[in-house]
């Protein structure tokens, strides 16, 4: 059976996930965000930055994301923002599938993770992700555009946010654009901790 397509974020009470230029990535804005992953064990284990971190509601859920996860969907812009910060174990260890224009071999990382190029669209990358995912979940990792092309498709079963106290006054919305006369939401969860609310929803056809 295949299982669900997903997106998960962080974003801020203002509504936005990302800072607008790709070289603000690791700002102050960015990184308040982020604030709540960081201390966490399963962060800490992912990365290899050493033993200890916190453990708690925060800690399951983002271990939670990372096991459901058989494949990533990411675009072109995220991808090459990611290229240059992410260790050379890159966190994802399954296959990710780039929707771009440029015609790439796959890119092998240690750890696991291997970067596909996709050149033909949002349904075909997805269609093989979900083969390489099997009956794990496919995660549209981001960023913000490409979640928005699978959600407005009507491709997206479900998705997390992890809403943080932060507020940004400008940079890429999660909701710009959506096609609200398509999209529907059924609340599946909402946790508060200490540090952000964590919020997931099942997309219905409206």
């Amino acid at each position: 059976m295949a299982g669900k397509v997903f997106f998960s974020v962080s974003m801020s009470l203002d509504g936005f996930i990302a800072p607008e230029s790709p070289e603000d990535l690791m700002g102050r804005q960015w990184m308040e965000l982020q604030r709540w992953i960081f201390p966490l064990r399963f962060f800490r284990e992912n990365l290899k930055l050493g033993k200890g971190g916190e453990e708690g509601p925060d800690n399951d859920i983002a271990r939670e994301t990372f096991e459901r996860t058989g494949a990533s969907v990411m675009g072109k812009r995220m991808f090459d923002a990611g290229e240059q910060m992410w260790p050379e174990e890159a966190p994802f260890h399954t296959p990710v599938f780039v929707v771009t224009h440029e015609k790439r071999d796959p890119w092998e990382r240690p750890g696991g993770t291997t970067f596909h190029f996709v050149n033909d669209g949002i349904e075909t990358a997805l269609d093989q992700a979900r083969e390489a995912a099997g009956d794990r979940d496919v995660r549209i990792a981001g960023g913000g555009a490409t979640i928005l092309e699978y959600l407005n498709a009507g491709l997206v079963d479900e998705f997390s946010i992890a809403l943080s106290p932060v507020l940004f006054g400008s940079g890429i919305r999660l909701f710009e654009g959506v096609d609200a006369n398509r999209v529907a939401l059924e609340p599946v969860r909402a946790e508060p901790t200490q540090r952000v609310t964590h919020l997931t929803y099942a997309v219905r056809k409206r």
